[in-house]
């Protein structure tokens, strides 16, 4: 059983029907009422549930008590038990959530979970840059909304408003022409409020997260090669214990066969004697 849950032809459909699936439940949002649509869409949607769950059936009793010390099992097992709840009453939203089973794919290609688990170990760092990020964001609204207010209350009136209006530069989506312009039209110099904050911001701040998720992954990717080079050499060791074990056998029987040999040589020569 573990040979088969572990065989890259069963990885290889189970990733075709997590695709196929995502499909199916892409397409249902489209406002179509063709019988095929209506009626086999979602027994193609049943039948994928059904294969998802013997598969977890057949995890379980491959692993046994291994299944549960495996996170992306826990994942797996979620995300099924989410599908098979019936999406009806007070479980309505489960039935929105059923595209989740696309995220399978992380569970399912090596590659994207080695992505994934990149990114879980970068976390711990970004939260570091978060507080700052944070702590420049409530500075800068604060000041924002004490500088700007009175001239644009509906962007820069409340902290809450700043705030929201600062992230809009933060991602320079629009900044100038809908924050900066309107608010330099009554202050002109505000402008260096603005470029001050995206540099600090944009410039500055947010390119860490960047460096720290690009460092998780390189540790990542030399975490995998150590692992590689580490299972290499006990290969190795355990090839050259065999060939140390082997030479040994070999000498032993070369032992017996030289004792061997003035026994088997003499027995002539003791029948030859009698003989005269």
């Amino acid at each position: 059983m573990t040979a088969i849950v572990e065989s890259a032809l069963f990885r290889n459909f189970i990733m075709t029907l997590i695709v196929i699936n995502a499909a199916t439940l892409g397409l249902e949002t489209y406002p179509y009422e063709g019988a095929w649509f209506t009626d086999w869409m979602p027994l193609v949607d049943r039948v994928i549930v059904g294969v998802f769950v013997v598969e977890i059936l057949m995890k379980l009793v491959a692993y046994r008590h291994r299944f549960f010390l495996n996170g992306w099992n826990w994942f797996d097992l979620a995300v099924i038990a989410i599908s098979i709840v019936p999406a009806a009453g007070g479980f309505s939203v489960l039935r929105a959530l059923r595209i989740i089973r696309a995220f399978r794919l992380f569970s399912v290609m090596p590659d994207l979970r080695k992505v994934v688990e990149a990114l879980l170990r970068a976390i711990p760092g970004m939260g570091a840059v978060i507080a700052v990020l944070g702590l420049m964001f409530y500075v800068s609204a604060v000041m924002a909304t004490k500088l700007f207010g009175g001239d644009e209350p509906e962007r820069l009136g409340t902290l809450g408003d700043s705030a929201f209006a600062l992230f809009q530069v933060m991602t320079l989506e629009g900044w100038a022409t809908e924050v900066a312009m309107p608010v330099m039209d009554h202050q002109p110099w505000a402008w260096i409020f603005f470029v001050v904050f995206i540099v600090l911001t944009s410039f500055a701040v947010l390119n860490l997260f960047i460096a720290i998720i690009v460092d998780s992954l390189q540790a990542k990717h030399f975490d995998d090669e150590e692992a590689r080079d580490a299972e290499a050499d006990a290969d190795r060791d355990l090839l050259h214990a065999e060939v140390s074990a082997l030479r040994e056998q070999i000498v032993e029987l070369k032992g017996l066969i030289q004792r061997s040999l003035p026994v088997s040589a003499s027995t002539p020569s003791n029948a030859d004697d009698k003989s005269e």
